[in-house]
């Protein structure tokens, strides 16, 4: 590993004088913790304290957010493995197979997460006192217990959500502080400050790491890689206090003692909290199932991972009356994180040689002898280089190992393409990714063509399968294939310009392409995109491919300097035709290759608006495009001049503002020339309104049959017990589920998506065929989904069932996506079927 960079103070200098001992945080902030909420920075400055004092506290920065905070974590040791950490670190790597060579220590590794969400603030004052027992040398009880334990603190996963809640708080807090749920101070402005900087949900972002503090932490993370992890949260106000063991579904990879071992650790908790007359619950709500979340990402890397959930959240500020009357202060809630907090550190030393020997154990197994039935994944050669490229990315950033055959071989294998079992030609050139490594079951969670699902009431979505995510081609095999030589990616070769081109093609098959065109149309360059299929000095392009022609381009200085230029900077590869007459298709001239504008794009964010919907479409344009975006408020909407923009965004949300006037207005701009882009719950807003096309129903009949059908599934449900009404809700939900889209690849809508579509499904809207429009996306027939829980009433609701696709209205028009293709921005083929809604509807 690197030589990580220490933020360690020999002295750390405050409020003019320098101190030479260890202070409490309520001595070095000035207030008790609890009396306010403490701003990031000064959480900060307190660990630089703790470090700069004690010998035995180290404080890393390991990275910064998108508003430069600093991100860090502490490591609170004996001075004795102080002296030894690296061994000691390394010596953990080598148990799990990461590093080479016998390890020499046995000292676990304890993990405390803080404030992934910001404004379930109880978790970074906690952190603080947390430290400090740990680190004051008069504590003699923690001192027994870091003589076999490593403890890692990341006091704040998500500092720019933190100090938006603090700052929030601080402004409209009361002194003294109103417990009245009623209170302004309760009542966060959107966005809240649970999310970062662009929105996202940190938490749900572990295994994707889409955002720039993900990144950075499972970097570390992996450095690392700790016996035992803890996520702090908070949850609803009335809920008192939520530790492990988790509730089913545990996904089938969890080993036995990781089953075991959160019992013991809540049954350690619950000795304290019995000890003060604390109310608590286990083994409800939270599961352990979704691989992106802080307890199971560390759990699918061989750690205990658990998430704790202390009563609070936002909404309850320094104070609030819960509903039994009690009064719920912030001194309350970060006292009982602080607990569990030390409880988990004590009952990890004192089990310290069984947590490493299972530690141990899962990595031996899943090294030598892992027991998922699928042993190896194939990806196939001549995928799309640009997605393969993507994938192997994010690969690396997990250290998963993956590489190519040594030789072609043929076996039977499932097909991810037809979801079935067929022969398989595996050539040398297919990428292999086996599950024989340290990544085995995370690995397996993420490919694996179904996970079973022990129980279907789930916290979050139940199928994510990569192949899908990404549009590939590959097949799971239950042979083991071993890696015979390092992955290479094919490199981009672009031919010598000898001959003045008539024009450039560049192709569009992926999302690399799509910030290409981009970058073109920011720089001013003219393009143009073929609508159809063409051929050219004999070569072969698919519809959408981008033409830059000489004509119109006049005004650019060396024309083809620039343009190759652009290409190699983006790793595009060019072709320079000769000719605009085609060997086949249509010329360069045609109507059918079609001039793209630059758009000006206006997205809706604020009020209304799904902060996470708006916060992924910002993220997409600004960081993954590079392509500007105006973000205009919900609020003063109806005085903004649409005619300024060519598109308008509206993300997921539950829209109360399209009234009749505002409705008419922006359909009057869609037909000058708009193209409005709704996306899931914004076509509620708009589905059978009037000069609209999106129809729940397609006929007066079959909308009397389906309420006809709903009356009678009432009737039924009333004799229901009243312990089954959570069983019957799920009968009615989607829990996230993978669904085979029928497509149409000659509309501009699927350009350079290939040959099939999945649609992540995490909502139960549905919609009737357009009657008058491009039905570019169905599900046709019987609807099942691929992977993932569909409840079975709400299934039968999406056969025959539209997913995305173009009214045409006027010059301009209206695009849909029942599904968000940015949810949490990990659906790969999502981002291009998005991008195409911008640039290749005009």
């Amino acid at each position: 590993m690197k030589k990580l960079f220490i933020l360690f103070f020999l002295g750390f200098v405050a409020q003019g004088f320098a101190q030479q001992s260890l202070l409490k945080p309520n001595e070095f902030l000035g207030y008790e913790l609890g009396e306010r909420f403490t701003r990031h920075h000064r959480v900060v400055e307190y660990f630089q304290h703790v470090a700069g004092t004690i010998p035995n506290v180290e404080l890393y920065k390991y990275g910064e957010t998108y508003e430069y905070r600093p991100l860090v974590y502490a490591v609170i040791t004996s001075p004795e493995n102080m002296q030894n950490l690296e061994q000691i670190r390394l010596d953990n790597l080598r148990r799990t197979g990461m590093e080479s060579g016998t390890p020499s220590t046995k000292i676990p590794i304890v993990w405390l997460s803080y404030n992934v969400h910001g404004n379930e603030a109880s978790s970074l004052e906690a952190c603080m006192q947390t430290l400090y027992e740990l680190a004051d040398p008069a504590n003699a009880t923690s001192e027994n217990w870091l003589k076999n334990t490593v403890v890692i603190i990341d006091p704040c996963i998500n500092p720019d959500g933190r100090d938006r809640y603090a700052n929030f708080y601080n402004s409209f807090g009361n002194s003294p502080a109103n417990p009245s749920p009623d209170a302004r101070e309760h009542r966060e402005y959107w966005p809240g400050g649970r999310s970062n900087h662009y929105w996202f949900d940190l938490n749900r972002d572990w295994a994707w790491l889409t955002q720039k503090e993900s990144q950075q932490r499972i970097k570390v993370y992996n450095q690392w890689l700790p016996h035992v992890h803890v996520d702090f949260h908070e949850q609803g106000y009335n809920n008192p206090y939520y530790f492990a063991p988790a509730v089913e579904p545990y996904h089938e990879v969890i080993t036995p003692w990781q089953r075991e071992f959160q019992g013991i650790i809540g049954k350690n908790h619950a000795k304290y909290f019995d000890r003060h007359g604390w109310l608590y619950f286990t083994k409800e709500v939270f599961d352990l199932y979704y691989p992106s979340y802080g307890d199971t990402y560390p759990t699918y890397n061989g750690a205990i991972g658990m998430t704790y959930e202390q009563a609070g959240g936002g909404f309850a500020g320094l104070s609030i009356t819960t509903r039994e009357g009690d009064p719920l202060t912030l001194a309350d809630r970060l006292l009982h994180h602080h607990t569990t907090g030390m409880s988990t550190v004590e009952i990890t030393s004192i089990h310290a040689q069984r947590v490493l020997d299972e530690f141990e154990k899962y990595f031996r197994e899943s090294n030598n002898s892992p027991s998922s039935p699928y042993k190896t994944y194939v990806i196939k050669g001549d995928n799309q280089q640009d997605k393969i490229q993507r994938l192997t990315t994010w690969m690396d950033a997990h250290n998963i190992k993956y590489g190519h055959p040594a030789a072609g071989r043929s076996t039977r294998g499932f097909d991810f393409s037809t979801q079935t079992t067929q022969t398989v030609n595996v050539s040398a050139d297919d990428i292999i990714i086996n599950i024989y490594q340290p990544k085995s079951k995370f690995v397996t969670t993420l490919f694996e063509p179904q996970s079973k699902l022990p129980d279907s009431m789930t916290y979050d979505i139940t199928a994510w399968n990569l192949m899908y995510a990404y549009g590939l081609k590959g097949f799971a095999l239950n042979e083991r294939i071993n890696v015979g030589k390092a992955f290479q990616l094919k490199e981009v070769t672009q031919t010598p310009v000898t001959t003045k081109p008539y024009a450039y093609v560049f192709r569009y098959q992926s999302l690399a392409d799509v910030k290409f065109l981009g970058a073109l149309l920011n720089n001013g360059v003219n393009v143009r995109a073929a609508m159809k299929p063409f051929k050219v000095n004999g070569e072969s392009f698919d519809a959408g491919s981008i033409i830059v022609t000489q004509r119109n381009n006049e005004s650019i200085p060396d024309f083809d300097q620039r343009i190759q230029a652009f290409a190699r900077e983006h790793k595009r590869n060019w072709f320079a035709a000769t000719t605009g007459f085609v060997d086949s298709g249509k010329d360069f001239g045609s109507g059918y290759v079609r001039y793209i504008k630059a758009p000006r794009i206006a997205a809706l964010v604020g009020e209304q608006t799904s902060s996470l919907s708006a916060g992924a479409t910002w993220h997409f344009f600004e960081q993954e495009l590079q392509y500007p975006i105006t973000q205009i408020g919900t609020d003063y909407f109806r005085s903004v001049n649409l005619q300024s923009y060519d598109v308008l965004l509206v993300p997921e949300g539950r829209y109360r503002m399209f009234d009749e006037e505002t409705m008419k207005s922006v359909q009057e701009w869609v037909s000058r020339g708009g193209r409005l882009i709704l996306v899931s719950g914004a076509l509620n807003a708009f589905a059978d309104k009037s000069g609209i096309a999106l129809k729940r129903y397609a006929t007066d009949e079959a909308k009397k049959e389906a309420e006809k059908k709903e009356k009678e599934e009432q009737a039924k449900d009333v004799l229901l017990p009243y312990d089954a009404a959570d069983r019957n809700a799920i009968s009615q939900s989607i829990s996230g589920a993978i669904y085979k889209v029928t497509l149409d690849k000659s509309h501009p809508l699927a350009f350079g998506l290939g040959d099939s579509y999945y649609t992540l499904k995490t909502n139960e809207l549905h919609f009737a065929y357009l009657q008058q429009g491009w039905n570019v996306g169905v599900i046709k027939g019987k609807a099942k989904p691929v992977q993932g829980f569909a409840g079975y009433k709400i299934n039968k609701k999406m056969d025959n069932s539209f997913v995305f696709g173009v009214e045409d209205k006027g010059r301009g028009a209206i695009v849909y996506f029942v599904d968000d293709p940015l949810f949490r921005n990990f659906w790969e083929s999502g981002k291009m079927l998005f991008a195409n809604a911008v640039f290749m509807i005009q």
